[in-house]
């Protein structure tokens, strides 16, 4: 099955369950397939605008509300959206979470 795909879209944001984590912009790398959606310029800027406009606590719901309105809004059948936190914890390079949502047709 064919899938278009969007690699290592940076976002900074608002996030984190610490006081001083609401204080700053955390990086946040998106990594997404999906079926169905030709235009990955305003797919790329949904995600920027939407995760910028508000604080998050933790990257899961991030995730999960970026996969719905994604679906949602562009019509995607399925998608595959991989999140990460960069350096969220001192000995790993990387922390995050994958989702997928819908059928692949």
């Amino acid at each position: 099955m064919d899938r278009i795909f969007i690699e290592e879209l940076v976002v900074f944001a608002q996030i984190g369950v610490y006081d001083w984590e609401q204080q700053i912009k955390q990086k946040l790398v998106f990594d997404l397939e999906m079926q169905y959606c030709l235009n990955y310029a305003e797919v790329s800027q949904f995600i920027l605008d939407y995760v910028q406009a508000k604080p998050f606590l933790l990257i899961e719901r991030v995730a999960y509300e970026v996969a719905e309105q994604l679906q949602q809004r562009f019509g995607i059948s399925w998608l595959r959206l991989k999140l990460s936190k960069p350096k969220a914890v001192a000995q790993a390079n990387n922390v995050g979470i994958i989702v997928e949502r819908g059928e692949l047709k």
